[in-house]
């Protein structure tokens, strides 16, 4: 073959591989997670159409939903108040329940997320949070914060630190595995001791929704009972401003992926409010129906996500118009949203 019509051909192949990036980078799959409280059913949603996919039937009072990084499962807790102890599991490649976990002695489960391979979630009604190692189909690990109505969580990415909210005690736990690399088996099929610590900060009663920045300096939570926000500085564990925000009824709150803005719906009066998370001001606050619950925020960072349980659908907000674009048919009570990430 000619010189010349080998560099031909290697340019081309060049310029396919830029416009469809070799091919061997597909786009991963991604889907929205709603849970309809009143239907007891899941929803798989296509979040580019908005198009229902699915309905899951699940357990008896569905409240929150986190899927494993590969996103190929979801899991769905049950609380009923701090009643309920059972765990949904779906298979999202099927769209179906594949087991039921029964968690008793933790009972009251509620807030869930998935971190270094395993699912981490609070019990409420026994003021613990617990994690299910999805290998061995168990739970393998619980801690008492000895806290009143434990509720929601985050663990960071190592699973060495956990962080909750405690609604009637209106403070914030910092759980922390200081357990030192390397340290060695007693007895053979045994785990290694793990030493955790506790550290209990206060902030408001009713204090319900928080997140964690991105950079993970700074943990935001909003009470609802007087609307405030307080802003802890996780390296120093302890309060350094509160905002009179007047979001009463605040419910979730949730940082933007670049951690510019924070999030706050309410459930009292359907407001979302958009703080800026460098000045503490509020930019602007959205109506987005009768009650706003659940936050999920687009990873690109473009749009929110709102569970509008007294409205019965999922309100969808441009973040760079700061509008209500688009509603979403999920089922009755809408609340605990997820994102499922399929490569």
């Amino acid at each position: 073959m000619p010189i010349h019509s080998i560099i031909a051909n290697v340019v081309l192949l060049f310029t396919l591989c830029g416009s469809i990036n070799c091919m061997a980078q597909s786009k991963p799959k991604q889907y929205l997670l709603a849970l309809s409280k009143a239907d007891h059913t899941l929803a798989i949603v296509d979040p580019t159409t908005f198009k229902l996919i699915t309905k899951v039937p699940v357990g008896p009072d569905p409240h929150e939903v986190a899927a494993s990084s590969d996103g190929k499962t979801a899991y769905v807790s049950n609380y009923a108040g701090g009643r309920l102890h059972e765990l949904d599991i779906i298979d999202l490649t099927t769209q179906k329940l594949v087991n039921r976990v029964d968690t008793k002695p933790l009972i009251g489960l509620h807030g869930l997320m998935f971190a270094n391979g395993k699912l981490w979630f609070t019990a409420e009604g026994s003021k613990s949070v617990g994690s299910y190692d999805p290998h061995t189909g168990k739970v393998d690990w619980s801690m008492s914060t000895g806290q009143d109505r434990t509720h929601m969580i985050y663990v960071s990415a190592n699973g060495k630190k956990i962080y909750t909210t405690n609604v009637n005690s209106g403070t914030v736990s910092i759980l922390t595995d200081t357990s030192l690399p390397g340290m060695r088996k007693a007895v053979p099929g045994i785990k290694p001791h793990k030493n955790w610590t506790a550290k209990v900060i206060t902030v408001a009663k009713g204090s319900e929704g928080f997140d964690v920045s991105p950079d993970g300096k700074e943990l935001w939570t909003a009470a609802a009972t007087d609307g405030s926000i307080f802003i802890i500085d996780l390296a120093g564990t302890k309060p350094t401003d509160k905002i009179d925000a007047k979001a009463l009824g605040a419910n979730r709150l949730k940082f933007t992926p670049n951690g510019k803005h924070v999030l706050v719906s309410s459930l009292s009066t359907g407001d979302l409010f958009i703080y800026d998370a460098k000045s503490h001001k509020e930019l602007k606050r959205i109506n987005t129906g009768h009650g706003a619950a659940g936050i999920l925020v687009d990873p690109d960072g473009s749009r929110a996500f709102i569970g509008c349980t007294a409205d019965n659908y999922v309100a969808v907000v441009d973040l760079k118009t700061l509008q209500v674009t688009n509603h979403i048919d999920v089922g009755k009570g809408p609340d605990g949203l997820a994102w499922a990430v399929q490569p």
